[in-house]
C-alpha cells in the first residue's frame, strides 16, 4: 500500500459517559485515493470511527484516547483544520444545516474560507447541479424532504477539493433510484477528484453497485474484517454480525447455487453464472411459484367483502408558503390487518399524505375517513387514539431527555398506571432492541437508536393502525429484522400497517400491497412484486429494479416476477391481489 492518508495505530476511544470503549484496538491504513466501505450494526461504533476522522471526536466530544490517529501523517489539532482536508455529510443532515436556505447552507464552507462572491455563487452552482439540487437553492433546508436534505449535503461537501471525503449513511434518506444516482455520483467524484472516499453505510448491496476497493467490517466496538467486496459477500461474517446479504446472493444460495470469491460475486455485473447455475435458477423460479396454488384475490372484490378502516378520497393538498402542489386527486382504501407499502421518489408527497392523515397538516380537498367517519373535527390527539404515527426524523419526536420517560410520555398522559407503563415500555424496548437502555439519556443514542426510540413511543400506545415513515432507516439487519417481525406479529394480531418506505428488501418481504406515488399522485395500487418486477413502473417512481430482476433476466427467466414470488415464498400471504391499479 502506498503512504497512507488515514492510519489508524492500536486506537482505543471511550466515551465519558460510558463504561467501556466504543473503539478498542484499531488498526487501520488507507491510502491516498482508496475507496472503502465501512459496514457494521447499530452501536457496533462505525459513526463513533468516523466522527474520529472529522474531528467531532475529541474536539467536540471529548473522551478516552489511546493510540494514534493520523491524517496525511500528521495529528489532527483542530475541527477546523481537519474540514480544510476532510469534507463530512452527516447522516442526520439537520444537525448539519446552518443557513436559511439551501443556496446558503452549501456555500458555508466557501465563507469561512472567504472565497469571492462571484466564484461562491458559480461553484454553488455547479456542486447543486452534480447532485440535482439546483431547483430548490432558495428553499429553506428545513421544508425539504429527506432526500433532498440529504443532496444539499452533499452539494456542501463539493463546493471545496477535500482530499478525503466522508459519507456517513449518505443513502438513508433517498429513494432507491437516487439512491443508485448517489452511488454512482460518489464513484464519480472519486474518479474524476482522486479523492479518498470513506463511506459508512448499512445498505451493503447498494452501495456495492459501483466499485469499492476494501470493505471493513466492524462489530462491537473491533475491526472483525478488512477484505475485498467479492470476499465478504460470500462469508458468513454479514450474517454474523447481523448485515444482510446481497439479495441475488441469497437468491442463488436459495435455487442451490454456490459461489466463491474466485467467482466475482461483489456486483451482481461481474458474477460468473455457468449455464448449470442458471438452469438452478430457472428451476427455482418455475417450482417456487408453481409448487402450490394460491387464491387469488381481485383488489375490486377484496374492497367489496370488508368494510376499510381508512378511506382517503380525492385528497389534495398544496403548501401555503411555497405554493407546491404536494397531493393531487389521491384515493385509496385501506382495510383492517393489512401491512401496505407506500414507495415513490423523495418529495411524491409520500410524508405529507401521513401528515394530513395524523392531522399534522389541514385537509382542504377531499376527505380522510376512518370507520365511515370523516375525520376533519378531530383534533391532533383524538386522531392519535387511533392511528399511531413514527416520523422519518427521530430528533421532531424526542421531547424527554431519559429514554424510559420519553417512552412512558404518551402512557402518563392517558393516565395509565405506573406498574402497567413500565411493563409495556420493558415489552417494547425489549422488541426494539433497546431494553439495555431503559435508564439511559437520549443523548448517549445513535441517530439509529433513535429511531428505535421512536417506534416504541408507538407501539406503546397499542394504536389500530400504525404509520411508519422510514422505519428501518438507520437500522442494521438484526435490529430491521426484530421491528419488522415484531410489526408482522401485530399486523396478524389485527393493526394495520402503512410503511412508508425506499427499503425495496422490505417491501419485498413484508408488504403484500405497494402505493406507488410520483409526483403528488398515486399511480399504482398493485402486489409489491409486481411493481418491483416493472421497470417503466419503477423509473415512474423512481424506484429501481432489485437485484433478483438483473438475476432473472441473466438467467433468462421470461417473468421475472415468477423468481421474485419464489424468493419471496416463505413470507407469502394466502393471497394477492391480482393486478396492479394504475
Amino acid at each position: 500500500m502506498n503512504e497512507p492518508i488515514i492510519e489508524f495505530r492500536n486506537f482505543t476511544f471511550q466515551y465519558r459517559a460510558q463504561k467501556k470503549p466504543t473503539l478498542i484496538d484499531i488498526n487501520l491504513r488507507v491510502a491516498k485515493g482508496e475507496k472503502i466501505l465501512i459496514a457494521g450494526p447499530s452501536g457496533s461504533g462505525k459513526s463513533t470511527l468516523g466522527c474520529c476522522l472529522n474531528g467531532l471526536i475529541p474536539f467536540n466530544n471529548p473522551g478516552t484516547i489511546s493510540g494514534e490517529l493520523l491524517i496525511g501523517g500528521k495529528k489532527p489539532e483542530s475541527v477546523f483544520e481537519l474540514s480544510k482536508m476532510i469534507g463530512t455529510v452527516l447522516q442526520d443532515t439537520d444537525g448539519q444545516f446552518v443557513g436559511l436556505s439551501s443556496g446558503e447552507d452549501i456555500a458555508f464552507l466557501l465563507e469561512n474560507l472567504a472565497r469571492p462572491q462571484a466564484e461562491m455563487i458559480e461553484r454553488v452552482k455547479v456542486a447543486a447541479t452534480l447532485v440535482g439540487a439546483e431547483s430548490y437553492l432558495t428553499h429553506s433546508p428545513q421544508r425539504l424532504s429527506g432526500g433532498q436534505k440529504q443532496r444539499v449535503s452533499m452539494a456542501g461537501v463539493l463546493v471545496d477539493d477535500a482530499e478525503i471525503l466522508l459519507f456517513d449513511e449518505p443513502l438513508a434518506a433517498l429513494d432507491p433510484l437516487t439512491g443508485k444516482l448517489a452511488t454512482a455520483l460518489i464513484d464519480d467524484i472519486a474518479t474524476r477528484t482522486g479523492a479518498t472516499i470513506v463511506i459508512i453505510e448499512h445498505r451493503l448491496e447498494d452501495v456495492l453497485w459501483k466499485k469499492i476497493d476494501r470493505v471493513i467490517l466492524i462489530a462491537e466496538g473491533r475491526i472483525v474484517a478488512d477484505t475485498t467486496p467479492d470476499q465478504i459477500c460470500v462469508s458468513q461474517q454479514l450474517t454474523e454480525v447481523g448485515i444482510r446479504r446481497p439479495l441475488y446472493i441469497n437468491a442463488l444460495a436459495k435455487a442451490g447455487v454456490t459461489k466463491t470469491m474466485t467467482d466475482r460475486p461483489g456486483q451482481l455485473a461481474t458474477l460468473a453464472l455457468t449455464e448449470a447455475d442458471k438452469e438452478k435458477v430457472r428451476v427455482f423460479a418455475k417450482v417456487g411459484v408453481g409448487g402450490e396454488e394460491k387464491t387469488t384475490v381481485s383488489a375490486a372484490s377484496e374492497q367489496t367483502a370488508v368494510t376499510p378502516l381508512l378511506e382517503v378520497k380525492n385528497l389534495g393538498f398544496t403548501y401555503p408558503e411555497t405554493n407546491l402542489r404536494a397531493l393531487e386527486d389521491v384515493s385509496f382504501r385501506l382495510f383492517p390487518g393489512e401491512m401496505t407499502a407506500i414507495v415513490g421518489a423523495n418529495g411524491a408527497g409520500k410524508s405529507t399524505l401521513a401528515k394530513l392523515i395524523v392531522g399534522f397538516e389541514e385537509t382542504k380537498t377531499g376527505a380522510v375517513i376512518y370507520r365511515g367517519e370523516d375525520m376533519y373535527d378531530l383534533t391532533i390527539p383524538e386522531r392519535a387514539e387511533r392511528i399511531g404515527y413514527v416520523m422519518q426524523n427521530p430528533n421532531q419526536m424526542i421531547c424527554k431527555p431519559m429514554i424510559y420517560d420519553e417512552v412512558a410520555l404518551g402512557l402518563r398522559m392517558r393516565g395509565i398506571a405506573e406498574s402497567e407503563i413500565e411493563e409495556r415500555i420493558r415489552s417494547v424496548l425489549k422488541v426494539c432492541g433497546l431494553n439495555r437502555f431503559m435508564k439511559w439519556p437520549i443523548s448517549a443514542l445513535s441517530y439509529g437508536q433513535k429511531k428505535r426510540v421512536t417506534i416504541a413511543d408507538a407501539l406503546a400506545l397499542s394504536p389500530e393502525i400504525l404509520i411508519l415513515d422510514e422505519p428501518t432507516a438507520g437500522q442494521d439487519y438484526r435490529h430491521y429484522t426484530d421491528i419488522m417481525e415484531f410489526l408482522r406479529i401485530l399486523n396478524q394480531e389485527g393493526v394495520t400497517v402503512l410503511l412508508i418506505t425506499h427499503d425495496m428488501h422490505l417491501c419485498l418481504e413484508y408488504a403484500k400491497r405497494a402505493l406507488v406515488f410520483a409526483d403528488g399522485r398515486l399511480i399504482a395500487d398493485c402486489p409489491t412484486y409486481e411493481v418491483l418486477s416493472d421497470p417503466i413502473l419503477a423509473a415512474r417512481a423512481s424506484l429501481k429494479e432489485t437485484s433478483l430482476y438483473e438475476l432473472a433476466n441473466i438467467c433468462g427467466i421470461s417473468e421475472a416476477k415468477d423468481l421474485v414470488r419464489a424468493y419471496l415464498k416463505p413470507h407469502s400471504s394466502d393471497y394477492d391481489i391480482e393486478e396492479c391499479n394504475d
